[in-house]
């Protein structure tokens, strides 16, 4: 049978229980954990894609997309919390759902994981072009050699987005060496992340820019886009669900939590919440102060961000001061309202802190690589550990290459769709195995427990596949065929040398 190859639960939890994590975490250290892992990319990024979608409704869209991640990440912890392990969703849809299913949940985590690092190194390109060469060193890079080609949506003129191609590689570099993150570095730059958005609100809210009047029409696109346009508030939530992803890491510290079913909805909920209305203000503060209107076509309907029709009308006078033109929109939206130095200093802070988030998104990819090979579905080389380094090379290196190419041709509202893509399944599937581990597994004890599951379940599903059938058709088109690339692998590789195949299943003794 197909999907016949379930690993065994208990397995999974022997591993699991040979280490014993001291519960440490109270509800406010797992609330700022979450902020820290949240806040970065989209919001620095993702606020001129999503106002050239949706208009000031970008801030419905930030609303829309919370509602969804808070559901999804409910179910997370639940899983998390039974199965404290390495893998993630590919795991968990491994103990439940059989091998064929967690072959398509670790690809489409691969594909995930891997082109969201590019859109961070691309957004954080705009940055380093814009506020560090442009404003420090008064150099202005050339569009051919920092921007994506034509053809795939950048700018005019562009060729090939160069800074993102060196941000990737110098990340694949440090990860190859065995250079990894302090906790006491990343809180740095969790604080530095806050207070450059914290300074932006107070700027922008009360500022003698702001007017109301710039709200109108607050949804010039609509809601719903249309199926495959990938604009309106929902085709908007659809991109900027990616400014939410990193929640599930505050799952994963379920079992170092104190009072777990009290403080992980705490932490879960808490973070969420403070990360959408922080957002909600950031967008209010960009539109109120210089507007966020989309640029429409002669149809009636937005062009699309990142497309060829936009960057030329972006190239135009007119709209050289517009928010959804900008490569660094919060910098931008500050130096045009006469904040340059504060607009600058933000600009350095996602200069700064943008560079750890393609450290952990490249992490993470790479760990995934790892377990999938350990259980022999990719060719165990993959994951051969550097003799001097002890960091799995092979895989570090095809990883950062992957990223540097995608990187390096193609612009940063169209990474994020694709990324959301492979998100969005994986959470889907997490809801499905928690349902699932529910009743086959109705005893086995659980630190936390997702409230009304019967409810909670099924919204994250919904809630997934209704953001999934809002993002741009190109973006939807990539997941099957990646997922159809992978069944090939899968039949003509991974399925004769899974260790669970060949009856290889490693069961730790009890002590």
């Amino acid at each position: 049978m197909i999907f016949g190859r379930v690993k065994p639960l208990d397995a999974i939890l022997a591993t699991a229980e040979k280490k014993s994590l001291h519960r440490t975490l109270g509800w406010f250290q797992l609330t700022l954990f979450g902020i820290g892992c949240v806040i970065g990319t989209g919001i620095f990024v993702l606020t001129a894609a999503g106002a050239q979608k949706a208009g000031p409704g970008l801030m419905l869209a930030f609303a829309i997309a919370g509602a969804i991640c808070i559901v999804a990440a409910l179910c997370y912890a639940e899983i998390a919390a039974m199965i404290p392990v390495a893998g993630s969703a590919y795991t968990y849809t491994y103990s439940t759902m059989g091998e064929l299913l967690a072959w398509t949940v670790g690809w489409a985590l691969i594909l995930e994981y891997a082109v969201a690092a590019s859109a961070v190194a691309v957004g954080w390109s705009g940055y380093f072009t814009g506020t560090i060469l442009n404003q420090f060193m008064g150099i202005h890079l050339p569009a051919w050699l920092s921007a994506a080609p034509l053809a795939l949506g950048g700018a005019p003129g562009g060729f090939i987005n160069l800074p993102a191609i060196v941000i990737a590689l110098l990340i694949t570099w440090l990860l190859m060496i065995g250079t990894t993150e302090s906790a006491r570095v990343n809180a740095v730059l969790v604080a530095i992340k806050v207070t450059a958005l914290s300074a932006f609100v107070a700027l922008t809210l009360p500022s003698d820019y702001f007017s109301t009047d710039r709200f109108n029409p607050f949804l010039p696109a609509g809601v719903f886009g249309g199926f495959g346009t990938g604009v309106g508030a929902v085709g908007a939530a659809a991109t900027i669900f990616f400014a939410y992803v990193g929640f599930d890491a505050v799952s994963t510290a379920a079992e170092e939590t104190k009072n777990p079913q009290r403080n992980v909805p705490i932490g879960l909920i808490g973070s969420l919440l403070f990360c959408t209305v922080f957002y909600i203000l950031v967008a209010a503060g960009a539109i109120g102060t210089i507007g966020g209107q989309p640029i429409m076509g002669p149809n009636g309907i937005p062009f699309p961000a990142g497309s060829e029709e936009l960057a030329r009308q972006c190239a135009l006078p007119q709209h050289k001061d517009a928010l959804v033109c900008s490569g660094e929109a919060l910098a931008h939206v500050l130096r045009v309202i006469g904040w340059s130095g504060v607009g600058n200093l933000l600009g350095i802070a996602a200069f700064v802190a943008l560079p750890s988030v393609i450290l952990i998104l490249m992490f993470g990819q790479t760990r995934i690589f790892f377990v999938m090979s350990r259980d022999g579905l990719l060719p165990e080389r993959l994951s051969t550990v550097h003799p001097k380094w002890k960091t799995p090379h092979i895989v570090t290196a095809m990883t950062g290459v992957g990223v540097a190419f995608a990187a390096a041709f193609l612009p940063v509202g169209q990474l994020a769709d694709i990324a959301n893509a492979g998100t969005l399944y994986a959470f889907m599937m997490v809801a499905i195995a928690v349902m699932i581990l529910r009743r086959t597994a109705a005893h086995q004890p659980r630190s936390f427990r997702t409230p009304v599951l019967w409810l909670v379940g099924p919204l994250t599903i919904l809630g997934c596949v209704f953001l999934f059938f809002n993002l741009p058709s190109a973006a939807m088109l990539v997941l099957p065929v990646w997922g159809a690339i992978g069944l090939v692998i899968y039949f003509g590789y991974s399925r004769s040398h899974s260790h669970l195949g060949r009856g290889i299943v490693e069961v730790p003794e009890a002590h």
